[in-house]
């Protein structure tokens, strides 16, 4: 039961840190354009986000459980090896101020932990290569949504006189809520998946079904994390890409939470910093290609790319340092 407890704490942890290197991502919309301070910008955030998880359901959270490894190879000590590995490569690339993926860190940390105990074999081939897909596929579609969604934006406004600034200004505002909704329906699914796999491995469960408590902590520590936020990382994603202008804002907020809400609804995890950083992206590019300072965003590529093998290393050398502290369990 302690080894549970000490599980419990590190999800709750790996949340945390979620939720403060992720807080950039959506807020620096509203900063950058004026809409919010910082600090109004990041409570409506947090609180729509806890609201999230309480909407869409956990469909992604069955997910991790149903398509990564079988159930039984879900011990404490692969579970507390994954879970410690995210937390070490969130915590490098925030000290770097890199806005990396979260969710690579803990997919890879997972593959790594299970590898470490079971081999290759221990691995479902036909469901990783589905979740694969998904976090591939994802950032593409990303740019292709902000790009798409400033595009009508434009084509809405084609007559319109400068003032109409102050409506993409407002519109912001409810795109930002129904971001940051989207953003906790997936996000904070993938911390209540560890936690309750490990009530699973401990016999508190039967079922792969998740408790009311496990959602509300999940959710509630992603939230603290929001308020807890990184300010450079907001810097960087809502000043160093392009000039950021309400329309952009609205184009990128539309579009990423368009492809993480039909993400959460069917189940499939995505990167939520992948899909709205690239969403960025896009909607800058709708103005032209060039006006992106593409050679910025490419150290956020590189640690995009070596998270998941990063991850893996850290997970296979927790879990061998949870074996020696085998009196945990």
């Amino acid at each position: 039961m302690l080894f549970l407890y000490i599980i419990i704490g590190l999800s709750v942890l790996f949340d945390l840190l979620n939720g403060i290197r992720d807080a950039g991502n959506f807020v620096s919309t509203l900063i950058s354009t004026h809409v919010f301070r910082r600090h109004t910008a990041l409570i409506v955030s947090a609180v729509a986000e806890f609201v999230g998880p309480l909407v869409f359901g956990t469909a992604v959270a069955r997910a991790f459980e149903e398509k990564l490894v079988a159930r039984e190879q879900m011990t404490l000590q692969v579970i507390g090896a994954a879970l410690l590995a995210a937390i070490l490569w969130n915590l490098i690339t925030l000290w770097l101020s890199i806005p990396s993926s979260s969710t690579h860190s803990l997919v890879g940390g997972i593959f790594g932990a299970v590898i470490a105990a079971g081999g290759m074999a221990a691995l479902q081939t036909e469901g990783i290569f589905s979740i694969l897909l998904s976090l591939f596929l994802s950032p593409l579609l990303g740019i292709a949504a902000g790009y798409l969604m400033t595009l009508l934006f434009y084509y809405l406004a084609r007559d319109a006189t400068p003032n109409v600034n102050g409506v993409f200004m407002a519109l912001q505002v409810p795109f930002s809520v129904l971001l940051a909704t989207s953003y906790g329906a997936n996000d904070a699914q993938k911390t209540m998946a560890m936690i309750t796999l490990g009530l699973i491995a401990t016999g508190q469960l039967d079922s792969f079904d998740v408790p009311t408590w496990v959602i509300l902590v999940s959710a509630g520590a992603t939230a603290l994390g929001i308020l807890l936020s990184d300010q450079r990382l907001v810097h960087k994603l809502g000043s160093k890409f392009f000039r950021l202008k309400p329309i952009h804002g609205s184009g990128a907020e539309a579009g990423a939470s368009i492809i993480l809400l039909g993400s959460s609804l069917l189940g499939y995890p995505a990167s939520s910093s992948q899909v709205i950083t690239s969403a960025i992206l896009g909607s800058g590019a709708a103005d032209r290609v060039n006006k992106v300072r593409w050679g910025t965003a490419w150290p956020i590529l590189q640690a995009w790319l070596i998270a998941i093998p990063v991850s893996m290393g850290l997970a296979a050398g927790c879990y061998w340092l949870l074996g020696k502290l085998g009196f945990l369990f």
